[in-house]
């Protein structure tokens, strides 16, 4: 694999592991708070903070999740450089596209 694949690879895992921490516990705190769906959209809905938080996870889990996908196709398929780029980074853009729509959903006032 290239280099710059497995450097973004382990960058963006870097960046997850403070971002998943941050969900679960805010999961674990609404479940535990009793917080309906309502409740929850009426904390995130207008908010910059919980907007950049979930869009920089989107990135990080897109990123992260195309580069483990190509590798995994790569070594099961055994297809041809090209081919692994274009499902990369169709799926790396796909994902980031229904994330931000995500995101967007619930941070969006």
């Amino acid at each position: 694999m290239d280099l710059r694949l497995y450097i973004a690879q382990r960058l963006s895992a870097i960046v997850m592991i403070p971002l998943v921490f941050g969900h679960i516990g805010v999961m674990i705190y609404a479940i535990q708070g009793g917080l309906s769906a309502d409740e929850i959209l009426s904390r995130t809905q207008g908010s910059i903070f919980w907007f950049l938080f979930y869009g920089l996870f989107v990135v990080a889990v897109s990123v992260h999740g195309a580069i483990g996908l190509r590798t995994i196709i790569s070594e099961v398929l055994k297809l041809r450089e090209i081919f692994l780029d274009l499902i990369m980074w169709s799926f790396g853009l796909v994902s980031i596209f229904l994330g931000a729509r995500a995101v967007s959903a619930v941070t969006w006032i």
